[in-house]
């Protein structure tokens, strides 16, 4: 049975590759969807992305998953630390959702070590650049049973 996975981008994401690489690395927003797409290929998993820079149209991305996704994989920029619409659209789909950051927030300025929407989700994963998509993939693969668990921890 086909799963889906939106790969959901919030505000500047769109600027990845030139954007303060020393940050947020070299690699292109679209060489982030490809990189993910390919790792999803061996599956029967149905992966649309998308991104925008306005706090609605995430929400509206969002709303419109629960008609089709089952899983969100979401970076939500800096909307992480001031979005109370998009931690209630969360909630709202009732669908597992993994916050993805490409950097380590947590090491970063005291204002980006908050997050309001990591309550409301399955998990969030922050600072291994573009790899942390594909680790959250997984993440939600391995909660379908369609990835076996690393044999270490099946121990």
């Amino acid at each position: 049975m086909t799963k889906g996975i939106l790969l959901l981008h919030g505000p500047n994401l769109n600027l990845l590759g030139t954007r303060q690489p020393e940050v947020y690395g070299s690699t292109r927003l679209a060489d982030i969807d490809a990189a993910v797409k390919r790792h999803v290929s061996p599956f029967d998993i149905e992966l649309r992305a998308a991104q925008s820079n306005h706090e609605g149209a995430l929400v509206d991305s969002l709303h419109e998953a629960r008609n089709w996704a089952d899983g969100v994989v979401f970076n939500p920029g800096a909307y992480t630390h001031t979005s109370l619409a998009l931690r209630d659209a969360i909630v709202a789909i009732e669908l597992p959702v993994i916050e993805v950051h490409l950097s380590n927030v947590h090491g970063r300025e005291a204002f980006r070590h908050q997050s309001l929407l990591a309550g409301v989700c399955l998990g969030q994963i922050a600072g291994f650049g573009w790899q942390g998509y594909i680790l959250a993939v997984d993440a939600l693969l391995r909660r379908w049973g369609m990835l076996d668990e690393p044999a270490a921890a099946a121990t």
